[in-house]
Protein backbone atom coordinates (compact mmCIF):
# COMPACT_ATOMS: atom_id res chain seq x y z
CA UNK A 1 0.00 0.00 0.00
CA UNK A 2 2.91 2.40 1.02
CA UNK A 3 4.69 1.34 -2.28
CA UNK A 4 1.67 2.10 -4.55
CA UNK A 5 1.40 5.63 -2.33
CA UNK A 6 4.57 6.53 -3.01
CA UNK A 7 4.43 5.71 -6.88
CA UNK A 8 1.74 7.49 -7.37
CA UNK A 9 3.12 10.76 -5.66
CA UNK A 10 6.78 10.39 -8.06
CA UNK A 11 4.01 10.32 -11.20
CA UNK A 12 2.49 13.20 -9.97
CA UNK A 13 5.43 15.04 -9.16
CA UNK A 14 7.23 13.97 -12.29
CA UNK A 15 3.71 15.34 -14.49
CA UNK A 16 4.43 18.72 -12.39
CA UNK A 17 7.76 18.39 -13.87
CA UNK A 18 7.12 17.94 -17.14
CA UNK A 19 4.29 20.88 -17.17
CA UNK A 20 7.29 23.14 -15.79
CA UNK A 21 9.28 21.49 -18.46
CA UNK A 22 7.11 22.73 -21.03
CA UNK A 23 6.47 26.13 -20.29
CA UNK A 24 10.51 26.51 -19.95
CA UNK A 25 10.53 25.39 -23.20
CA UNK A 26 8.04 27.78 -24.23
CA UNK A 27 9.54 30.73 -23.01
CA UNK A 28 12.78 30.06 -23.95
CA UNK A 29 11.41 29.93 -27.44
CA UNK A 30 10.11 33.61 -26.36
CA UNK A 31 13.19 34.82 -25.80
CA UNK A 32 14.91 33.59 -29.36
CA UNK A 33 12.25 34.67 -31.32
CA UNK A 34 13.28 38.43 -29.38
CA UNK A 35 16.37 37.70 -29.96
CA UNK A 36 16.37 37.15 -33.84
CA UNK A 37 14.77 40.37 -33.70
CA UNK A 38 17.27 41.99 -32.11
CA UNK A 39 20.27 40.44 -33.91
CA UNK A 40 18.36 42.26 -37.11
CA UNK A 41 18.34 45.65 -35.56
CA UNK A 42 21.73 45.24 -34.70
CA UNK A 43 22.41 44.17 -38.02
CA UNK A 44 20.75 47.13 -39.57
CA UNK A 45 22.61 49.51 -36.85
CA UNK A 46 25.63 47.88 -37.47
CA UNK A 47 26.02 46.73 -34.07
CA UNK A 48 28.37 43.46 -33.01
CA UNK A 49 26.67 41.14 -31.80
CA UNK A 50 28.25 40.56 -28.77
CA UNK A 51 27.60 43.19 -25.92
CA UNK A 52 29.75 42.44 -22.68
CA UNK A 53 28.09 45.30 -20.74
CA UNK A 54 24.62 44.60 -21.46
CA UNK A 55 25.40 40.45 -20.70
CA UNK A 56 26.48 41.86 -17.05
CA UNK A 57 23.80 43.93 -16.44
CA UNK A 58 21.19 41.07 -17.64
CA UNK A 59 23.06 38.93 -14.94
CA UNK A 60 24.03 41.15 -12.47
CA UNK A 61 19.80 42.15 -12.44
CA UNK A 62 18.54 38.45 -11.86
CA UNK A 63 21.60 37.85 -9.47
CA UNK A 64 20.04 41.14 -7.47
CA UNK A 65 16.48 39.75 -7.88
CA UNK A 66 17.32 36.18 -6.58
CA UNK A 67 18.83 37.48 -3.56
CA UNK A 68 16.25 39.90 -2.58
CA UNK A 69 13.17 38.02 -3.94
CA UNK A 70 14.12 34.57 -4.39
CA UNK A 71 12.92 32.23 -1.44
CA UNK A 72 13.89 28.95 -3.37
CA UNK A 73 16.65 26.60 -3.75
CA UNK A 74 19.06 28.28 -6.85
CA UNK A 75 22.13 29.57 -6.27
CA UNK A 76 23.60 32.20 -7.66
CA UNK A 77 26.42 29.77 -9.66
CA UNK A 78 23.77 28.04 -10.93
CA UNK A 79 22.00 31.02 -11.62
CA UNK A 80 25.15 32.20 -13.58
CA UNK A 81 25.35 29.35 -15.19
CA UNK A 82 21.79 28.29 -16.52
CA UNK A 83 21.39 31.89 -17.97
CA UNK A 84 25.38 32.27 -19.46
CA UNK A 85 24.00 29.31 -21.67
CA UNK A 86 20.70 30.89 -22.94
CA UNK A 87 22.62 34.02 -23.64
CA UNK A 88 25.05 32.59 -25.53
CA UNK A 89 22.31 30.25 -27.39
CA UNK A 90 20.73 33.69 -28.00
CA UNK A 91 23.71 35.26 -29.13
CA UNK A 92 24.14 32.54 -31.37
CA UNK A 93 20.81 33.18 -33.45
CA UNK A 94 21.61 36.67 -33.54
CA UNK A 95 25.05 35.60 -35.05
CA UNK A 96 23.14 33.44 -38.13
CA UNK A 97 21.39 36.39 -38.65
CA UNK A 98 23.88 38.33 -39.41
CA UNK A 99 25.61 36.26 -41.26
CA UNK A 100 29.21 35.81 -39.19
CA UNK A 101 28.38 31.76 -39.26
CA UNK A 102 26.78 29.91 -41.82
CA UNK A 103 23.62 28.45 -41.89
Amino acid sequence: MVGSYLSQKLRNRRRKIDLIDRKLLSLLNQRLHIALEIGKIKKQMGTKIYDPKREKEVLERLRLRLRSRNKGLLKEKDLDKIFRTIISVCRGVQKVVNSEVPL
